[in-house]
């Protein structure tokens, strides 16, 4: 029952949507409808599929469809990426492929304005672990991001390849797994993105307790946890715990922030 409720909630969703999209602003040239939208032998030709193929997927049928349709689809319906997500969870139970690790003006402005009101450290990173902004409160803490050339400006790189940051973290060995295990996830839903798989193939050059854990497959989603650090600068080792928001604007990135606590 499940499974058919799937099946017709998705062939609910792409009627919709079909309906919504103004065929100028998909490239079709026409003339009068009765009907608003594009028709389906219009989605199932820039989907790439044949026509009954697509019409038995908007008519709830039972059919296996692949990540590129998707995408594809995705496109000739112009949907945001909310909608893209939603489109992939209700065709093939999962989330989509991780977007490219970009960072766009419009972004970077708005995280200006979220840093600016941050008085603890924080940092920003997609979904490949790239740092890519921080506050001045971080950079007073841990160091300064723009020292480190952009290249290496990596969550996983400066864990396991700058012997600064491994030293400065008392619990490494537990700390580094956490993280790789989150990244593990990203890896996957990322589907083969060649930004991901060269990150990793530089890493297994780089390191052989990468090379180590990475063989060991272990996975998790969890975010936020406890963080000791130690620094000549400091010259004591500080407790953090570190809490992850996830701007809805921006659905690749993730801001880390580094509260202070008190030893027991």
């Amino acid at each position: 029952m499940a499974m058919r409720e799937s099946r017709q909630e998705l062939a609910d969703f792409l009627r919709t949507r079909r309906a919504r999209v103004i065929p100028e602003d998909a490239g079709l040239v026409t003339g009068r409808r009765r009907t608003p939208g594009l028709r389906r032998e219009e989605v199932a030709a820039g989907a790439g599929v044949g026509l009954s193929w697509y019409t038995r997927l908007e008519q709830g049928k039972p059919i296996q469809v692949s990540t590129a349709f998707l995408d594809n689809l995705a496109r000739m319906l112009r949907l945001s990426e909310a909608e893209r997500a939603h489109l992939f969870v209700l065709a093939q139970r999962r989330l989509p492929p991780l977007p490219p690790a970009t960072i766009t003006l419009q972004a970077t402005k708005a995280l200006e304005s979220i840093f600016q009101a941050i008085a603890y450290p924080a940092y920003a990173r997609n979904g490949r672990f790239d740092v890519v902004a921080w506050n001045t409160a971080n950079t007073a803490m841990f160091g300064n991001f723009a020292r480190i050339p952009a290249g290496e400006r990596n969550v996983l790189w400066l864990m396991f390849v700058r012997r600064y940051h491994r030293r400065a973290m008392p619990n490494w060995e537990a700390d580094a797994r956490a993280v790789l295990a989150k990244f593990r996830m990203n890896f996957a839903q990322a589907a083969g993105d060649a930004h991901f798989t060269g990150l990793v193939e530089r890493l297994n050059e780089a390191s052989a307790d990468f090379r180590r854990m990475w063989l060991e497959h272990d996975v998790s989603d969890v975010g936020e946890g406890v963080t000791r650090f130690s620094s000549p600068r400091h010259g004591k080792e500080l407790l953090f715990r570190h809490h992850l928001l996830m701007p809805e604007a921006f659905p690749d990135l993730r801001i880390t922030i580094y509260v202070p606590m008190k030893k027991a």
